[in-house]
């Protein structure tokens, strides 16, 4: 499946379910918490500088955004979980917004790209979502995200903590990725191709 990830444009950013794009195109969802690197990771896929942008406020912004890639599928950035200052509305309207997205009812979704951040470690909020794939059965891989903040012994050991992770179904692929050090986007591309094939 030969594709052209530069070929992207923003499609939809919505703020309820009803808004969602009506076609039959494959999707494939970004999720993690606030500042994980969602913006960073969606730009390297698509080779592009700044074309998925990151909130001025961060954990504040409650919409889904839908880019479409070659007129063939979607890669789709949930707004990021386990912001501490959101507001009790804005935590209902995520509550809202993801779950309605995540629900059996979306046919089109073929996998999740996990983001965990690499030198945090996954969090409680990570475990709950973690939980959910694999309650859902819903395919997904895991980005380790922010590999540059670590020294090569850190690295190591942040990455064999991820693969060896009980809540990570065994045999899931982790890939450490840095932007700025350009690991894990090819490795990332391929994931996605996969998941599209299933």
């Amino acid at each position: 499946m030969a594709v052209n990830f530069s070929n992207v444009t923003l499609k939809a950013t919505i703020g309820s379910i009803s808004q969602m794009p009506k076609d039959d195109l494959p999707q494939i969802a970004f999720s993690g918490r606030s500042n994980v690197g969602k913006s960073s990771l969606l730009n390297a896929i698509f080779q592009r500088k700044n074309f998925a942008r990151t909130s001025s406020q961060p954990g504040k912004t409650v919409t889904i955004n839908f880019y479409c890639v070659d007129n063939s599928f979607y890669l789709v950035d949930l707004p990021g979980y386990g912001y501490a200052k959101r507001t009790q509305q804005q935590k209902r309207q995520w509550s809202d917004l993801v779950e309605g997205y995540l629900s059996g009812e979306n046919k089109n979704l073929c996998g999740i790209v996990q983001l965990i951040d690499m030198k945090v470690g996954a969090t409680e909020d990570d475990d709950m979502m973690l939980r959910w794939l694999f309650d859902t059965s819903t395919p997904y891989f895991v980005v380790a995200t922010k590999a540059d903040k670590l020294n090569k012994t850190e690295f190591e050991k942040q990455k064999k903590m991820l693969t060896d992770y009980d809540m990570i179904i065994e045999n899931t692929p982790v890939i450490p990725f840095s932007n700025i050090k350009s690991i894990g986007r090819d490795e990332t591309v391929k994931q996605i191709l996969k998941l599209l094939k299933n």
